[in-house]
């Protein structure tokens, strides 16, 4: 593997290249790394369009959150480009029916109501409570990274990613069809993408490698930036 390689970094809800800083100076030393952004794309369609538009011919593919979704909507319109797949803490289904899915609305729209009374920080602030594991919310230097990172985003961003997640397509079918070497990670701890939903994840991806990460919540590229780095490092070796 050298850099005439290249490795999609796909960021998550209100996620820039911070959430990546890590792997990608590890990963850049033998690939060309390059890490999306979704402007102001509100469905996950258009944000798969953008970096299809963008990246290379072929191309390794990693996300993390919502950048997972957004990393099946690119394998299911471009199969042939996407020679691995990586999906860390994230999800597959569509939003769920009835008090489940109602519920989910209401979460994601008291945080905008935040977001547009009191500013993006102060909702990031509240919002990133849920996203570490517990023991790294006295970790200054995280939590400052998470806060600062959701404050530089717009609230219309904010807007147009709760719509692109509320409206989010299920890709239960897509997980049966995927035939290239797959990494099924997530923390232990994660609240927000819990561990079973990846154990189901990686049974319904033939031939996948699920990795948890103790003592971690929703954010492992920076809760623990080493083990998952390492974990990509071991899915890019795959054959």
């Amino acid at each position: 593997m050298g850099k005439s390689e290249s490795l999609v970094l796909v960021p998550g809800l209100l996620c820039d290249a911070t959430v990546w800083r890590e792997q990608a100076a590890a990963l850049s030393a033998t690939l060309s790394v390059h890490i999306a952004s979704h402007g102001a794309a509100d469905t996950l369609g258009q944000m798969a369009e953008r970096i299809l538009d963008s990246a290379p011919p072929v191309f390794h593919l990693a996300g993390h959150s919502m950048g997972g979704r957004v990393a099946l909507e690119v394998l299911r319109r471009a199969p042939a480009r996407v020679l691995r797949l990586a999906l860390l803490d994230t999800g597959f289904e569509a939003l769920p029916a009835g008090d489940a899915g109602e519920r989910e609305k209401a979460g994601r729209y008291r945080l905008l109501d935040i977001a547009t009374r009191e500013g993006m920080l102060a909702m990031g602030r509240e919002w990133a409570r849920g996203m570490v594991h517990p023991s790294r919310l006295l970790d200054t230097a995280l939590m400052d990274a998470i806060h600062q990172m959701i404050a530089r985003a717009p609230l219309v961003q904010f807007q147009n990613q709760i719509n692109a997640l509320l409206q989010r397509p299920d890709c239960t079918a897509l997980l049966a069809q995927i035939r290239v070497p797959t990494l099924v990670l997530c923390g232990r701890e994660d609240g927000w993408s819990p561990l079973a939903r990846h154990v189901d994840m990686a049974q319904r991806i033939s031939g996948s490698v699920l990795v948890e990460v103790p003592e971690c919540g929703h954010m492992s590229t920076m809760e623990q930036p080493q083990a998952v780095t390492r974990a990509l490092r071991i899915w890019l070796e795959q054959p």
